[in-house]
């Protein structure tokens, strides 16, 4: 059985820009939820501030992951203006073509970085 892989990413919001960044988000979220099925979990969160995003997503393998690379990468390009990634970290195995990616989105998006981090002990229920 594949590992499920989740992601979270943390980005600084533009000064100015946090009204676009709440529509991007909604429009994102719409866009993932009607062609990505396999897709478990994808979530937006803004702090108390308005001054930082978070970005939690949960994906079945690393397939699921690279999908959803692919049909985002247009819609990510959107929120280039809006945020300056900090850091993407991943838990799980995601394949070496998917960490190529992450880590030119996280460019792209100002240039976060990008952590794996691999499963040590534990259990989950997901499927």
């Amino acid at each position: 059985m594949a590992e499920p892989i989740y992601y979270v990413d943390h980005s600084d919001i533009r000064e100015g820009r946090i009204g676009e960044v709440r529509e991007g988000m909604r429009d994102l979220a719409l866009f993932v939820e009607a062609r990505e099925p396999q897709l478990i979990a994808y979530d937006f969160y803004i702090d108390e501030s308005d001054s930082t995003m978070t970005v939690l997503a949960v994906h079945p393998d690393s397939a699921s992951m690279e999908v959803h690379l692919q049909l985002g990468g247009p819609k990510f390009r959107e929120f280039a203006a809006l945020i300056r990634m900090r850091s993407i970290d991943v838990y799980g195995r995601p394949g070496a073509g998917v960490v190529a990616q992450l880590r030119e989105k996280a460019e792209m998006l100002g240039g976060g970085t990008v952590t794996l981090h691999t499963l040590q002990a534990g259990f989950n229920r997901l499927g």
